[in-house]
């Protein structure tokens, strides 16, 4: 019974790694990518090379047990809640900074001038 706890708790740790991992290197490759010749070619690696890893772990995690799997998956689950929380306010924070944001909103306030065929404004 403690052996199975302790296996579960490790599968748990396994997924949350993995998880690590995923998402690290998706945020690495986001960042990566604008500054890149080879932008699909970064991106198709990429997501080749963390799918492929992640799935192979799954696979050690399995097993002969499917709990352990499942245990992986929720480890996986609640990495990905938190870097999704952690993008949503970190763009919060970033949209907030934006300083194209007030010259748009001076120009929505100008008036507009429309000018007819004959070249004269109304």
């Amino acid at each position: 019974m403690m052996i199975d706890n302790l296996e579960g708790l490790l599968a748990l740790l396994v997924g949350v790694m993995l998880g690590v991992f995923y998402f690290a290197g998706l945020w690495w490759t986001v960042r990566k990518l604008g500054s890149s010749q080879y932008v699909v070619l970064l991106f198709v690696f990429s997501l080749l090379f963390r799918t492929s890893a992640v799935i192979a772990g799954f696979y050690l995690i399995l097993g002969d047990n499917w709990l352990h799997l499942v245990a992986g998956l929720v480890g996986f689950m609640v990495v990905r809640f938190l870097a999704t929380r952690y993008s949503e306010k970190s763009t919060e924070k970033s949209v907030d900074k934006n300083p194209q944001k007030e010259s748009r909103k001076n120009k929505l306030l100008e008036p507009v001038q429309k000018q007819t065929a004959y070249g004269r404004h109304l």
